[in-house]
């Protein structure tokens, strides 16, 4: 027979302790954003055609949703995902940067931003 004791009751807590912290949620990312005079789909036409110079494997885009998302097969592994929507005749883009499952800061994605609004003529 087998008998069990304290200890290993102290043990499977603790067991479980270790294991919730692995469960985080990551904190939600925060766009960059910018506004272009374009409508959406110049502005989605111009941003898969500058990810994919820079090398970025475009996986979706749907024009009628203004979504793309994009990855880059070179390490570490970027996925860039995009949403443009129209705003008062104007389109408003947010751009997202992830590593992995790990959102990363804004400034990441500027100077795509930055170039992309030299394509579109701002």
């Amino acid at each position: 027979m087998r008998r069990t004791g304290r200890g290993s009751g102290a043990l499977v807590v603790l067991l479980l302790l270790w294991l919730s912290g692995c469960a985080v949620t990551p904190a939600p990312s925060v766009p960059a954003t910018r506004t272009h005079e374009a409508g959406p789909a110049s502005v989605l036409e111009a941003s898969m055609a500058l990810l994919m110079e820079r090398g970025y494997v475009i996986r979706h885009a749907d024009v009628a949703l203004g979504r793309l998302e994009a990855v880059i097969a070179r390490w570490p592994g970027y996925r860039v995902l995009l949403e443009v929507e129209a705003v008062e005749g104007e389109s408003r883009l947010a751009m997202r940067a992830y590593r992995g499952s790990r959102p990363l800061p804004p400034r990441l994605v500027e100077p795509l931003l930055a170039e992309l609004s030299e394509r579109l003529g701002h």
